[in-house]
């Protein structure tokens, strides 16, 4: 007797948080893709036709000379990119909050072999004058030799830089002789508070090489490492492969990309994620003991509470604690966050206030 096949929709109408755009599903155009590319063979390792026409999508938004690199996921593509931009030796400024600092359990250190310099910021943001602080020992045997700046658009703490903030932290890092990594995990949120193209704050502003954020913006799985400048790296084809981020079936990474970033699907994602986020921060702004920490300008809302009301409000509705010493906590929205989910929440966040 044959068993009947296991119900795996069992548990996954658990509700709808606000701990990460990383906890959304994958949007319908993306899974169409991957099932559209489901047929026949093709070349493995990235050899497909569908990987060659990924590539011309991104050098559309990024300029002529932008050579990509799928991979599975952020982590890898911040490793693999950075390690191809240093040298053993090297070291890179970065944000204290930055991702590859705080959550990537020290990959770069310990699979790159990179020292990472964290720099206390305000808001998230690197400035030219903590560039100028921290780059320094050139020549010394006894330090790391500062070799690249590393940002995140948008930053951890939801804020955006500027093309202009990017160009000059860019124009300070290359003035010392220093290349510019940008982890764009949430490139598209930044594009659309900007109101500007991909290219605006990154090619155009003297960024070096990027990493292309796809899974927060609704896809199943997949990021790309994006040369800007091909004289900023060495070796990423191979250390890819070395890196475990090479996909045999590429093309199915390469079809979510090219239905993001083919049409204005990225921008639309992304757009709803701010203004959903920008929605939420305005419903819940005047609550008696909420205080908004940062700036909305993206789709993250950090919020300071009491203590008892996280407690509360937790069990819920999914979010993370940020800053247990401080009692601040973040709130994601996603592409398919709704503004049903939003009123919803502050209704909730509202009770536990009362209670």
């Amino acid at each position: 007797m044959t068993s009947p096949p296991p119900d795996l929709t069992a548990g996954l109408d658990a509700g709808r948080g606000f701990a990460s755009d990383n906890q959304a599903g994958v949007h319908p155009d993306v899974l169409a893709a991957v099932a559209a590319v489901n047929t026949g063979h093709q070349p493995a390792y990235g050899d497909d036709a569908v990987t060659a026409h990924a590539r011309e999508v991104f050098r559309r938004h990024f300029g002529e000379r932008a050579e990509t690199y799928p991979v599975f996921n952020g982590t890898g593509a911040n490793v693999v990119g950075l390690q191809a931009m240093c040298d053993r030796w090297s070291s890179v400024i970065c944000p204290a909050t930055a991702h590859v600092n705080t959550d990537e359990c020290g990959a770069p250190e310990k699979v790159a072999g990179i020292k990472l310099v964290p720099v206390a910021t305000r808001d998230g943001r690197l400035t030219p004058g903590d560039v100028a602080r921290h780059a320094r020992g050139f020549g010394d045997a006894h330090h790391a030799q500062p070799r690249v700046v590393s940002l995140t658009q948008s930053t951890e703490l939801g804020t955006v830089y500027t093309p202009e903030q990017v160009a000059a932290v860019a124009a300070a890092a290359h003035e010392r002789g220093m290349l510019v990594h940008m982890d764009g995990a949430r490139l598209a949120n930044a594009a659309a508070a900007l109101d500007a193209p991909l290219r605006a704050f990154t090619t155009d502003a003297g960024v070096d090489v990027l990493s292309f954020g796809g899974t927060k913006n609704g896809l199943m799985f997949g990021e790309a490492i994006v040369v800007l400048d091909p004289a900023a790296v060495r070796g990423v084809e191979y250390l890819r492969k070395a890196g475990m981020q090479l996909a045999s079936k590429m093309r199915f990474v390469s079809a979510q990309l090219v239905a993001l970033l083919e049409g204005d699907l990225w921008l639309r994602n992304a757009r709803n994620a701010n203004a959903m986020a920008r929605l939420l921060a305005d419903s819940v702004r005047g609550l008696p003991g909420v205080e908004i920490a940062h700036p909305v300008e993206a789709n993250a809302v950090f919020a300071v509470l009491p203590r008892e009301v996280i407690e509360r409000l937790r069990k819920r509705s999914a979010f993370y604690v940020w800053d247990e010493d401080r009692g601040m906590v973040r709130w994601v929205c996603s592409f398919d966050t709704t503004e049903r989910d939003v009123a919803a929440f502050a209704a909730a966040l509202a009770e536990e206030l009362g209670s």
